[in-house]
């Protein structure tokens, strides 16, 4: 079969203008090459051994904004494509929220885990990101935690969150502090 292509943003999130963030691209391929594009435009990577290519945004400005994809190239023909990644350039104008995890960084597989995103803003949304996914998960919204129910391996990693406020104009806050999740 085709490889597969993960695309995600390190640190994922909402970037202000004049901030930064890196796409990543990752194939379990064998030797072809990895090519990004922001919509019909191609994007300049670092290319990264092990099927790896990186594009890196500094500075951030509206420009940056829209659809990143990857695509994986042996000789000219495509052979995988990643999903699309919007990338979010918005200006931050809410308080950085908080991040904590009960019961505690290290958990055994299986444990209940309960991310809680605190923000002193009323009415808000709030992200919760993984660090390598693509797709963030939305809080609850009566209270500002986010349950699993279950943990496995593969919920370890970099976690952090990042509200909104459900009014007419969305406006967003900073990303909050990190925390690494460890499930044994």
């Amino acid at each position: 079969g085709a490889p597969t292509i993960s695309i995600f943003q390190r640190p994922p999130g909402v970037i202000p203008p004049g901030g930064s963030t890196t796409i990543c691209c990752i194939c379990q391929c064998s030797n072809g090459r990895l090519v990004m594009y922001k919509g019909s435009h191609r994007v300049p990577t670092l290319e990264q051994s092990g099927g790896r290519a990186e594009f890196s945004i500094s500075n951030a400005t509206y420009e940056d904004r829209g659809r990143y994809i990857c695509h994986y190239l042996e000789r000219d023909t495509v052979l995988a494509r990643s999903t699309e990644l919007e990338v979010f350039v918005e200006e931050l104008r809410l308080p950085r929220p908080n991040l904590s995890v009960l019961p505690g960084h290290e958990v055994a597989a299986g444990a209940e885990v309960i991310f809680r995103c605190i923000t002193t803003q009323p009415s808000t949304g709030c992200f919760l990101y993984l660090e390598g996914q693509i797709r963030a998960q939305l809080f609850p919204r009566e209270q500002g935690n986010h349950n699993f129910s279950l943990v496995q391996k593969g919920d370890s990693g970099r976690y952090s969150c990042q509200c909104f406020t459900v009014n007419a104009s969305r406006e967003w806050s900073a990303v909050s502090n990190t925390l690494d999740l460890v499930v044994r």
